[in-house]
């Protein structure tokens, strides 16, 4: 839409609930009693970055910065995970190994997490090889290669995890069960290893380390449940460090070894610290060969026997990293929830900007198309000059800037309607569906004041793409600020904005989607006239849409002089006679700025013609004349936000638990 008048310059502007500590589990011995210390909120235990020895050193971020895929094929598992970029691989699925027992080779940079409970490795190994750094293996089941009448895989190497001197590897949330070796092996020199929250179960040789005469590897091994296992709970062979803490021991196999049934094994050089761990019918809860040095505090021992040494200094992990311990008594509660593949990992599949992509831009072009979870953008603070385009084919996005308030966050450009339509201006274009933005401001700061054009409208933001959500977000721009359109005017697409800011002066809050603008601030700005400062709606609804823009519960304000702005006028793109613009504006505060006669035409249309109305609206600017239409109770119970927003699927964005207060600008 064009303004044929010029305008004056204006300026624009810029628990999860923690478990109880202490749990009645029946009669237990402390191993030594251990100072009180706080425990981690819940969130913690799904952190999307490692802690303990593999946060160090520069740290392990996996696929970060790379392209994310979904896998449910073995062909396409290998050929993500054995490429030379960096990838976030989801494994959506059972994958079936063939030949049975055979490795799929993970090279560097690369993130594997299963989708909620659904990610499997059937019948083979995932296999990092020398060299090999910065993979992060998360939320998967790997089982079920366990060749029958061979329990200690003397005629097989199938392992479920298996790494050759590699570095910074966390290995997370996964389950281990049932294969043909060793569940985990941490061979031959890896270091900066952090292996936690995973259950290993129905097995022989659970959690091998070491294979190497040299005393170098760094691991740490954490809140991890051992049950139905026989030996190697782990087995640590000359580590330099080894931390262990909150891990729970139970169920062990009781064929009458004396020897190999055993928990924790300190070997050759090791150095071993055990902190509030939980041995529950244990053979050799924990011992240490003679050369090695053990230190263990804090744990709880029920029904064991045999070894529990202890001797040397072995090392201060504090000294390395910071960590809280959970309670020893609390910790079979703690695993049992927590440890093994959650139904709310991989699911959510998060980009850092500017961390891990440098622009928003970089971040939406790693969303492969078709995405099918939801991907989360999240912004650090900082102003972004970049256009932004989600395309279609790329849905379930959430931008979610990670400032104190939403100004901290910006994405601006500067391009006018001119230069390639309201798509082509737009600061931000989201074609997509199921895009939600919180916590962000949208500029477009062209100076239509100093460049001579046709067609000056320059859009923050247009949207075309169907269930659509602001919340805490600003936008910033003069003519057409914000556009909320569909793909073409039989399409409804729906948008809801809740505690927001808006800003413009012509035709600033237009399109032919349905819209609710809910609890915001509107701001309409002056162009310096006396007598027409501009226009705040411009809808093209759809005929046969009764619903269009609902702005409710908000406030418009302004310091343009009293009198000289309109609510709106109705915009029939191409002289359409199919668009008949829809607004209501309800139990929403208005300013002396809004003229008595608050509706007017456009382009030939009369805005009688159009559905516009108010209903107790209120403030200096809600006088009742003859040219304000004012909605009925009865028609108003029919135009509440469920009704506007409700649509084919029942979409209530409104009712969701998010909740933001409103900011001036």
């Amino acid at each position: 839409m064009r303004l044929r008048s010029k305008r004056l310059p204006t300026r624009v502007s810029a628990t999860v609930t923690a478990l109880v500590a202490v749990l009645a589990l029946g009669a237990v011995t402390p191993a030594e009693a251990a100072p009180p210390a706080p425990r981690p909120p819940a969130a913690d235990r799904w952190a999307d970055r490692p802690h303990g020895f593999a946060s160090l050193a520069g740290g392990t971020t996996g696929g970060r910065g790379g392209k994310v895929v979904t896998v449910r094929t073995q062909a396409d598992l290998a050929r993500y995970a054995g490429a030379a970029e960096p990838y976030v691989i989801r494994v959506a699925g059972a994958i079936d190994v063939e030949p049975f027992g055979s490795p799929v080779t993970v090279a560097s940079d690369k993130t594997i997490v299963g989708v909620g409970t659904t990610g499997e490795i059937v019948h083979g190994e995932l296999q990092l090889k020398p060299g090999t750094h910065n993979v992060i293996i998360r939320n998967l089941t790997i089982r079920d290669s366990y060749v029958e009448g061979d329990p200690d895989g003397k005629t097989t190497d199938f392992d479920g995890i298996q790494m050759d001197s590699v570095h910074h590897v966390w290995i997370d949330h996964n389950r281990f069960t049932h294969m043909g070796d060793g569940l985990l092996d941490v061979r031959k020199d890896s270091q900066y290893v952090t292996v936690s929250y995973n259950r290993f179960d129905n097995h022989n040789k659970a959690f091998g380390i070491g294979w190497t005469d040299n005393v170098t590897t760094q691991i740490t091994i954490d809140h991890n449940w051992f049950s139905g296992t026989k030996q190697r709970n782990p087995s640590a062979d000359n580590c330099a460090y080894a931390h262990l803490y909150n891990n729970y021991l139970s169920a062990q196999v009781t064929d009458g070894d004396p020897v190999w049934s055993y928990g924790n094994w300190a070997r050759g050089r090791t150095r071993m610290v055990i902190e509030n761990s939980y041995y529950e019918g244990v053979q050799h809860p924990y011992q240490a060969d003679a050369t090695a040095e053990l230190v263990e505090r804090g744990s709880v021992l029920k029904g064991t026997t045999g070894r529990h040494d202890e001797w040397g200094a072995a090392f201060d992990p504090r000294a390395f990293y910071a960590y809280r311990l959970d309670p020893a008594a609390a910790v079979p509660a703690l695993v049992k929830r927590f440890s093994g593949p959650q139904r709310n990992l991989g699911t959510d599949t998060v980009l850092d900007v500017p961390a891990a992509y440098p622009t928003v831009q970089a971040a939406v072009d790693a969303v492969p198309a078709g995405n099918d979870g939801r991907v989360t953008v999240r912004i650090a603070p900082g102003t972004y000059r970049e256009k932004v385009r989600v395309p279609a084919d790329k849905p379930r996005l959430t931008f979610q800037g990670t400032g104190r308030d939403r100004s901290g966050t910006v994405i601006v450009y500067d391009t006018p309607n001119a230069h390639g339509g309201s798509s082509g201006s737009a600061t931000v274009l989201i074609a997509a569906s199921d895009v939600t933005a919180r916590n962000l401001t949208f500029v477009n700061d062209f100076d239509e004041a100093a460049v001579e054009l046709n067609a000056e409208q320059a859009l923050a933001m247009k949207t075309t793409g169907d269930r659509i959500v602001f919340e805490n977000t600003a936008f910033k721009g003069n003519q057409d600020t914000l556009m909320t359109d569909s793909p073409r005017l039989d399409v409804v697409s729906r948008v809801y904005i809740r505690d927001s800011y808006i800003e413009g002066d012509v035709d600033f809050v237009y399109g032919r989607a349905t819209t609710v603008i809910d609890r915001s601030l509107i701001r309409a700005l002056s162009r310096g006239s006396a007598t027409n400062n501009g226009y705040v709606t411009a809808a093209s609804t759809w005929k046969d849409n009764p619903y269009g823009f609902l702005i409710t519960g908000s406030r418009i304000v302004s310091d343009a002089p009293a009198g000289s702005f309109h609510l709106g006028r109705p915009w029939h793109p191409g002289g359409n006679p199919d668009a008949v613009g829809q607004v209501l504006i309800r139990e929403t505060e208005l300013p002396a700025a809004v003229k008595s006669s608050p509706w007017t035409d456009m382009g030939g249309f009369s805005w009688r013609d159009a559905r516009f109305g108010e209903y107790r609206t209120h403030g200096p600017g809600a006088a009742v004349t003859p040219d304000r239409p004012q909605m009925s109770d009865a028609d108003a119970a029919r135009h509440e936000v469920a009704d506007y927003l409700a649509g084919p699927d029942g979409w209530a964005p409104h009712t969701s638990r998010t909740r933001t207060h409103g900011e001036e600008s």
